[in-house]
């Protein structure tokens, strides 16, 4: 039987409350007076479109890895038109929007009110960083990149 250290064991409380840590950062963000609708047009959900893509922290990353294993899902789905790969095709609805990245929160949609000023939100983003380095995170990365490595890591906790 293989023995943990407690540097293993505590790094891996850390990955099981990254959820949420990065929830109670979220709830922080909707709590901030600017106005947002979003409409779930989902144009910004198709990075071919945009020219846009989301980039996510560790901690974010768990955070979605987990939701996406709640719908039952155990791999991103793979989509060939470059669109989110939580973007479903059946429904055309986000498959994690209650948990989607900070950055889909935040973004640049005119029809939900448009991008949030940084210097109103940078003690969230601030928040994410410092999650995702107590998780040996490399910092903001892609999603569509950030996604495999996280699963794979909620997979094994």
């Amino acid at each position: 039987m293989r023995r943990r250290t407690l540097s293993s064991i505590l790094y891996l409380e850390k990955i099981r409350s990254a959820p949420d840590e990065v929830r109670k950062i979220y709830t922080a963000l909707e709590e901030r007076p600017l106005e947002r609708t979003c409409i779930r047009r989902t144009q910004c959900c198709r990075f071919q479109l945009t020219g846009e893509i989301p980039y996510i922290t560790r901690g974010e990353a768990l955070l979605a890895a987990t939701a996406l294993r709640a719908t039952g899902r155990k791999q991103l789905p793979v989509r060939s038109d470059h669109a989110c790969p939580f973007l479903s095709d059946s429904t055309n609805s986000c498959l994690i929007y209650s948990d989607r990245p900070f950055a889909c929160r935040t973004h640049y949609c005119d029809a939900a009110g448009g991008r949030r000023p940084r210097k109103e939100i940078l003690d969230l983003i601030h928040r994410l960083e410092d999650l995702d380095a107590s998780l040996n995170g490399r910092g903001p990365i892609s999603l569509p990149t950030a996604m495999p490595e996280a699963l794979s890591i909620v997979r094994s906790s």
